[in-house]
């Protein structure tokens, strides 16, 4: 962790324990998307789609960033691609999808950037997809008081992403999704209110239960930290507890029945990476509601291959030897194994 993202996170950290919780994750640190015009040879912009793609820049040859206008957020957004080495070589051929999905107050360069995922799926013969989840990484439909134009990143994610990839790079009907932080939660939400569409969810140090103890002003202070009102996200967790428990993986967690399951949490504090106090105390928070969760899918039947370890971090040095840990599981759910 720079010294940079150490000082950001103690600094929510100091102002969370006041409440008995604590929680952060990395600051954006990417340039804004520029667009630029694709190389020779690649495919034409959509027409008449639901979501528009207004920019492309490739970065070589198999990574390319999109900037793709969502009618579901009512903005554009960036989104990383990561085609397999084979794309080229087969082009009657059709990809399945990995999402990968980034954390609070991070952005869509975050997997790229933190781990080596660009060269461990070369040869996996999957497309790979990091959409941007806005600034504070929740990827989720936004509630904004009832408004109709509330932002709704799952929309984006889930269905208006899918037609793009579907459209310009070939992408199949299989799909796995894997997240850290917020984005944990993402993988299990997404895969609990959208059952059969992917095959396979990992978490490594989600939000899993968005209602047990300490949850929602983990919540919350995500939030605000964006300078949003904590209320625009799912409304009270008491008087909107309905609206809360139709985003909570836990309180979905039946329909994950047949989805692959990696669920990965650190204790943190005691026990915890002292070289980062802050990113230790971060995972301990979110300890409590992991085995809550993993105790749900016990008594409801449910498989997941759960690694529940001592100590560790909320950082990505534990999230990245997760990941390698988890790809079996997603590489079942892509059809690939």
């Amino acid at each position: 962790m720079t010294r940079k993202r150490r000082c950001a996170a103690l600094a929510v950290t100091t102002a969370l324990l006041g409440t008995g919780v604590v929680l952060t994750a990395p600051p954006s640190t990417a340039a804004p998307l520029s667009a630029a015009s694709a190389p020779a040879g690649a495919a034409a912009p959509l027409a008449e789609t639901a979501a528009t793609v207004v920019g492309e820049t490739w970065l070589d040859a198999r990574t390319v960033d999109l900037t793709i206008a969502s009618p579901a957020v009512g903005a554009s957004l960036p989104v990383r691609v990561v085609l397999p080495t084979g794309y080229a070589a087969n082009p009657d051929r059709t990809w399945p999808v990995l999402y990968l999905l980034q954390g609070a107050h991070d952005d869509y360069t975050s997997w790229t950037r933190e781990t080596d995922v660009v060269d461990f799926l070369a040869g996996q013969d999957v497309l790979t997809v990091m959409p941007s989840s806005g600034p504070t990484g929740i990827p989720t439909d936004w509630w904004n008081y009832g408004s109709a134009d509330a932002p709704d990143y799952e929309t984006f994610q889930v269905d208006e992403l899918m037609g793009v990839l579907q459209q310009r790079f070939r992408a199949g009907t299989k799909r796995a999704v894997a997240g850290v932080s917020t984005g944990g939660y993402g993988a299990l939400a997404f895969a609990a209110r959208h059952p059969g569409t992917f095959g396979a969810a990992a978490s490594y140090s989600g939000i899993l239960d968005t209602t047990a103890l300490g949850m929602p002003t983990v919540l919350n202070a995500i939030v605000a930290r964006e300078r949003l009102l904590p209320l625009t996200l799912w409304g009270s967790h008491l008087l909107n507890r309905d609206n809360w428990n139709r985003h909570n993986p836990y309180a979905q967690a039946r329909a994950l029945q047949g989805t692959g399951l990696y669920i990965s949490q650190g204790s943190g504090l005691p026990g915890g990476d002292f070289g980062n106090l802050e990113g230790a105390l971060l995972e301990g928070t979110l300890w409590a509601q992991a085995h809550r969760f993993t105790a749900r899918l016990d008594s409801l039947g449910i498989a997941a291959q759960v690694h529940l370890y001592s100590g560790g971090a909320h950082a990505w040095p534990n999230w990245r030897q997760e990941f390698k840990a988890s790809w079996p599981t997603l590489a079942k759910g892509l059809g690939l194994s």
